[in-house]
């Protein structure tokens, strides 16, 4: 019997496009639902009771909730191709704190550029490149954060890439400039189809992110 596999997402969220890249890389069909955040589906509800948030994954009707737990278990699940975790339990154990960090450090800091003003958006400023060095540090001289191939940490961080273009216009950073060789990490990510065909066009991202400003009273 052929595995049913839906994935709930919303698409400007980059946590649902870690889900859309890692089954993308095992060749994994699946139907796609588009949930409405202002009117959530009974069948996000029924899933996701606790948080009531995307990603949710169902797999045979299964849901995995949370969009980090949901990959590392797209992995073990399809473990036949096209492995995201190192097979090394150290090197695993690595590659989960650099996703957390970067899941809660790009997150928080990141948001907080295109939702304060003044001190705090300089503030922020300051923590996201910050971070994002930390992040150059780990990656090193190697092409991606999984080595050779795309791995966890790649999976995990690309989708953030899509909100820049709106970070940098809103809080006047040139975030190339001062952190060229995460850039140039991020241009590799987006050639790969996994990566292309998953994630949505940074001007999309930017123009829903003024809508939100406008929303929240910001602009």
């Amino acid at each position: 019997m052929a595995d049913e596999v839906i994935l709930l997402d919303f698409w400007p969220s980059p946590f649902g496009k870690r889900l859309k890249i890692a089954l993308a890389e095992k060749g994994i069909k699946y139907e796609y639902k588009e949930e409405d955040l202002s009117n959530k589906s009974p069948l996000l509800l029924q899933m996701n009771p606790i948080h009531k948030k995307i990603p949710v994954l169902i797999h045979n009707g299964k849901a995995i909730c949370e969009s980090l737990i949901a990959v590392q278990y797209i992995d073990e699940a399809w473990n036949d191709k096209s492995p995201l975790l190192p097979s090394d339990p150290y090197q695993r154990s690595q590659a989960r704190f650099w996703a957390d960090f970067g899941d809660k450090k790009i997150y928080e800091s990141g948001r907080n550029l295109w939702t304060k003003k003044g001190e705090e958006q300089e503030a922020a400023k300051k923590e996201f490149i910050e971070v994002l060095k930390l992040m150059e540090q780990e990656l090193g001289d190697k092409s991606y954060f999984g080595g050779e191939k795309l791995g966890y940490v790649d999976v995990a961080l690309i989708p953030f890439y899509t909100w820049f273009k709106g970070y940098e216009t809103i809080a006047n950073i040139n975030i190339e400039k001062e952190c060229p060789k995460f850039i140039g990490w991020a241009k590799r990510c987006i050639k790969i189809e996994s990566v292309s065909k998953s994630i949505p066009d940074q001007d999309k991202v930017y123009q829903f992110i003024m809508e939100m400003r406008k929303k929240m009273g910001i602009e």
